[in-house]
């Protein structure tokens, strides 16, 4: 199809109401407007280019070495000694190399370009305001206080969705908490949150005084969100609020904790989904806990993607609300190659459609009816791999990014390069998205890259021996030698479970940039967070940066 022919079927179906599946594909497929997803690595919406035409790839670190169409990163990238996510696509857009190839790419068409990532702060929206950039994602304000648990709980209960029983007040010592507690039915053996930071970080488990003087400086003079502790399963799901309600995505488990993919306990470590992650009646429950949830949401203000964990409560088997992350995650690697996806679209177009302008008709009932079905036949499964060893090491070699082939011997042999993980179809395949590459440092909590492949990895006996042998066979890829001389010290306050040291060198420091000057200086360790899912990711988002790249 040619430019012209293609725009006129753009114009054409912009100039009309987009009605059902068919239209909706066919405007992306014929999509005319830049649209540009900026993060430290492409991870979060990697394969959306396959649905939407003049989609591409803004990077701080390039997995491909320059290999893959529609990704790009500047070439002259000096020291930085980025602190966070939101450094880094703050960076990235006032890059002069950035700037010039997204006005190179709105080219004649003049329409200003859209920009989606998983984190922002108020300076991002300046900057895109500075530069005509349509910034595809509700306010940063808004964000921020949706982050709050105490304000997520509120909003739950507001739209009818249950969380754990618990209580809102606040306690200056371990009398007071159980006082609280006590009066609220919850018994002592309690969790208590408070309200903002990474769950790994802020969640305090309180069943003596011991436990509150442990902790007891984080609590008080703050307002709590206290509960019972329950025996539970956690399950995450993303969903996106339209104007025409909420559609919600498959549901699946998360791995946390194992210590061949994290140094840290409790650490978010990947992503198992598969049909038994829910029985059908607590499926039906939770799916309509997600669309009040969203539906409350749009009545904040707050339209487009969003990631939930629900909390199954396996002696009562009534499903909670646990946690709103209002963001892009490191779920959607997943959520946009489902069956579902592939019958319809994948869920991150429902956002886009949200923020352009076009009018557009969705049954969302019969969406989530027919993608609750077609969660009984998907499996897929996603590992992040950090670096679980102490010492520091510069990387010699590395595995390449693209497909990996798991023979029967146990062995894991590189088929050949890849755009995503789209084309993946048997567990002994995967994709690796390698982050770390030549001439970075490889030191403990470290982002080494992303396996994603069908097949379970984790089951209640814990890692299956297909999922340790993909470990191996990863690592063994690479070919490291010993730092002479050690890096600083971390900050203090970044030892938790989710907030991680990430390796700071000259000229980029994530997934070797080919055509850049050798890195020669050992690392300076610095605080990130950690899952929005680009590793899952602040609960990073499921998501997104070093360190703390996809959540």
């Amino acid at each position: 199809m040619s430019e012209s022919t293609t725009e006129g079927v753009s114009a054409a179906l912009r100039g009309r109401t987009l009605t059902g599946m068919a239209d909706i594909r066919t405007f992306f497929r014929t999509n005319t407007r830049p649209i540009f997803f900026v993060g430290p690595t492409a991870f979060n919406l990697l394969g959306i280019d396959r649905w939407v035409r003049n989609f591409e790839y803004v990077v701080y670190y390039d997995s491909w070495d320059g290999g893959r169409p529609r990704v790009f990163t500047p070439r002259n990238k000096p020291y930085v000694a980025f602190e966070s996510s939101e450094e880094i696509n703050n960076y990235l857009l006032r890059d002069p190399e950035v700037q010039a190839h997204i006005a190179g790419r709105v080219g004649r068409s003049g329409e200003a370009p859209m920009v989606a990532m998983v984190f922002l702060d108020e300076e991002t929206e300046q900057i895109c305001r500075e530069l005509g950039y349509d910034l595809i994602l509700p306010p940063d304000s808004l964000r921020r206080r949706l982050d709050s648990k105490i304000v997520t709980t509120r909003l739950g209960e507001a739209a009818g969705v249950p969380s754990v029983p618990n209580v809102i007040g606040r306690a200056n010592s371990y009398a007071e908490l159980t006082r609280l507690a006590t009066t609220a039915g919850l018994g002592t053996d309690l969790v208590v949150q408070t309200p903002y930071g990474d769950s790994g970080k802020t969640t305090f488990f309180i069943a003596r005084k011991r436990d509150w003087a442990k902790d007891a400086e984080h609590m008080i003079g703050e307002e709590l969100k206290v509960m019972k502790r329950i025996n539970n399963r956690a399950a995450a799901v993303e969903a996106v609020n339209t104007r025409h309600g909420t559609v919600v995505g498959p549901f699946m488990t998360d791995l946390t904790g194992y210590p061949e993919l994290t140094p840290y306990k409790g650490g978010w470590c990947g992503n198992d989904l598969f049909p038994e992650a829910l029985t059908e009646k607590q499926r039906t429950a939770a799916i309509d806990h997600v669309r009040r949830l969203g539906d409350r949401l749009r009545h904040e203000g707050y339209r487009g993607f969003f990631e939930v964990d629900v909390l199954v409560d396996l002696d009562a088997d009534e499903v909670y609300l646990g946690e709103l992350n209002p963001r892009i995650s490191g779920a959607s690697s997943m959520t946009n190659v489902t069956a579902g996806a592939y019958a319809d679209v994948p869920l991150f177009l429902f956002h886009l459609l949200e923020f352009m302008q076009v009018d557009y008709v969705v049954d969302v009932d019969e969406i989530n009816e027919r993608w609750r079905h077609l969660a009984a036949v998907d499996v897929w499964a996603q590992l992040i791999m950090k670096e679980p060893t102490d010492g520091v090491e510069r990387i010699l070699r590395a595995p390449s990014t693209g497909i990996w082939h798991l023979a029967e011997d146990g062995t894991l042999g590189f088929v050949g390069a890849s755009n995503d993980w789209h084309d993946v179809t048997h567990e002994d395949e995967g994709f690796f998205l390698r982050v770390y590459g030549p001439g970075d440092y490889r030191f403990k909590g470290a982002d080494l890259g992303i396996l994603v492949t069908k097949g379970r990895m984790q089951t209640a006996d814990g890692l299956t021996e297909r999922c340790r042998r993909y470990i191996t066979g990863i690592r063994s890829q690479y070919t490291t030698e010993r730092c002479r001389r050690p890096p600083p010290s971390s900050p203090s306050g970044t030892s938790s479970s989710r907030t991680v040291p990430t390796c700071r060198v000259p000229a980029g420091f994530l997934a070797g940039q080919g055509g850049h000057r050798p890195r020669t200086s050992p690392p300076r360790l610095g605080a990130m967070p950690a899952r929005a899912h680009a590793l899952r990711p602040v609960r990073w988002a499921r998501w997104a940066t070093p360190g703390a790249l996809w959540r």
